[in-house]
């Protein structure tokens, strides 16, 4: 029986892939106009935690035969493969001087690919404490920070620091969701809400906040105790969450020309960083400074998430990224 699809997820997960290819498009051009700059903060706001939390959300069939040995395969393998293969992409563009494979520090993107093997063992025990695993991950999440030696080796700091959201999402029910969905007064104050927090991106929040933003650093790095640094953990937490719901509550659940795309948003994900990193070795990148251009950009994004998610890219990287041999009639 042919399972069927949420299209309300595939366009969440859509949309989210989007921010992802756009906010990295922006990450070297960020500081040159605060009008990007704050558009650049609110999307990395929420749009991982906003993934993590839906990958969350399908991890609930745990307890299935060879789940484990399964999850391992899906992300242990491509990160190994990505690896190796940023390595010498890194080496052949001048991005790094020598030659060097380190599975101990993910290549920039790939940290997503450890950190949802942690999170997916990490569930099985968490499992067992029903919604009072959710306080218990905050703990940990915020306590990642009391400790340096907690860094981004093997992205740890951000597994336990994001492990709330995932938490959330797979204590999170489909009903919840359609519950949200059906409230009128709930999509209208959403958009009230993402304004709000784009504005305050623009006047109020700190320039450093970006930093808080990527939980990879302790708070000893940002110059703060470990309780003033806590207190901004949860702060962000709060943000982050308020800002997921009402992203999630604009996202329409018919089916469009761009749904099924979300299908296919590991590709992207994996893919998109060789061409931004190849696109920012360009003169004229450097030299994008009018909204005009911005927007171009923004297109050059959608365009690109368009193609790494075609049915040719996917025939061709498929072994390597979901370790499966494609079917060409398919």
């Amino acid at each position: 029986m042919t399972k069927v699809r949420d299209s309300y997820f595939d366009n969440a997960k859509f949309f989210l892939i989007l921010l992802v290819v756009f906010g990295h498009s922006l990450t070297k051009l960020k500081s040159d106009m605060p009008i990007i700059n704050a558009l650049y903060t609110f999307i990395f706001i929420f749009h991982m935690p906003a993934f993590i939390l839906i990958s969350g959300y399908f991890s609930k069939h745990f307890k299935k035969q060879g789940y484990v040995s399964n999850v391992v395969k899906k992300t242990l393998i491509p990160y190994i493969i990505f690896q190796v293969i940023y390595s010498y992409f890194y080496y052949m563009t001048g991005y790094e001087h020598s030659f060097k494979i380190d599975l101990v520090s993910p290549h920039w993107t790939l940290w997503f690919l450890i950190s949802i093997l942690c999170w997916k063992l990490m569930i099985i025990p968490f499992a067992k404490l029903g919604k009072f695993g959710f306080p218990a991950a905050i703990m940990i999440g915020v306590c990642a920070g009391f400790f340096d030696s907690i860094s981004t080796d093997y992205s740890a700091s951000r597994t336990l620091a994001f492990f709330p959201f995932f938490y959330l999402g797979f204590l999170l029910k489909k009903e919840q969701f359609s519950e949200l969905l059906t409230r009128k007064t709930a999509r209208i104050a959403s958009i009230f809400v993402l304004v709000g927090i784009y504005l305050a991106c623009f006047y109020i929040f700190p320039q450093n906040l970006q930093d808080w933003l990527l939980h990879d650093s302790s708070y000893h790095a940002f110059d703060l105790s470990n309780r003033t640094g806590g207190f901004v953990r949860l702060f962000v937490y709060a943000i982050t969450t308020i800002t997921i719901f009402a992203f999630m509550a604009l996202i329409p659940k018919k089916q469009f020309l761009f749904t099924h795309l979300g299908k296919n948003t590991l590709y992207i994900y994996l893919l998109h960083g060789f061409f931004i990193k190849t696109m920012a070795l360009f003169p004229i990148y450097e030299k994008i400074d009018t909204l005009y251009q911005y927007t171009f950009l923004f297109a050059g994004s959608l365009a690109l998430c368009s193609f790494l998610a075609s049915r040719p890219v996917r025939l061709c990287t498929k072994p390597i990224i979901e370790m499966k041999i494609p079917h060409l009639q398919n």
